[in-house]
């Protein structure tokens, strides 16, 4: 039977577990090597306490590259598609990464309650507003991030802009990997879950438009 949710204390903040330090060792000469990884603004994301890190979608390479550019500020946990979750293998080393599945295309609350606990505890949480890959089109935000923030108004929000992602598998021809970490513009009053997602997807795709 598919586990729905994953174990506990894989997502201990303050404890890296074993299957995150070796994925991240893994993707290193691909991410480092192959596709030349620059990281700016790194030492804007908190070394601890509750931390949002939402980012552009437009790889299936980026939840990886935005791991390992943080790699040794934290660890990210994050908001994947729960079909991922169907394959044995990968469903062992998302639920020890300490990744959390959501059902797109509905509320899924269970996968937000879980984000919100996690957070809660001191973790930090990757998502990306505009639910899936862009695919080389212009998306509009979901109130996922928002609501999280919402959820745990202490949590410290830092963008993470990722470009390049979709040239790894080109090969020959080798990527350019880049992601810069940058804290967003200050929320005007009164801003809803909607408007934060919108502010913060536009603020994101300033820095790295959709690639296709």
């Amino acid at each position: 039977m598919t586990r729905e949710r994953p174990p506990a204390e894989a997502g201990t903040p303050g404890r890296i577990p074993p299957v995150y330090r070796a994925v991240m060792a893994a993707a290193g000469p691909i991410v480092r090597w192959w596709g030349r990884l620059e990281v700016e603004g790194l030492d804007t994301v908190p070394a601890s306490g509750a931390t949002i890190i939402p980012a552009n979608h437009d790889s299936a390479w980026d939840p990886v590259v935005i791991a390992h550019a943080a790699r040794r500020r934290r660890q990210i946990q994050a908001l994947a598609k729960a079909s991922l979750w169907k394959n044995p293998l990968l469903r062992r080393i998302l639920d020890g990464m300490g990744q959390i599945p959501v059902r797109r295309g509905q509320a899924d609350t269970d996968a937000l309650d879980a984000a919100v606990q996690r957070l809660a505890s001191g973790g930090c949480i990757g998502i990306f507003p505009e639910g899936t890959r862009s695919q080389g089109r212009q998306l509009r935000a979901r109130s996922g991030v928002g609501r999280l923030a919402q959820a745990v108004p202490e949590a410290r929000i830092v963008c993470a802009a990722v470009s390049g992602t979709v040239d790894i598998a080109r090969f020959p021809r080798r990527p350019r990997l880049k992601v810069t970490f940058f804290e967003p513009t200050p929320p005007p009053p009164g801003e809803s879950a909607l408007e934060l997602a919108a502010r913060l997807t536009a603020e994101l795709r300033t820095v790295a438009p959709v690639q296709s």
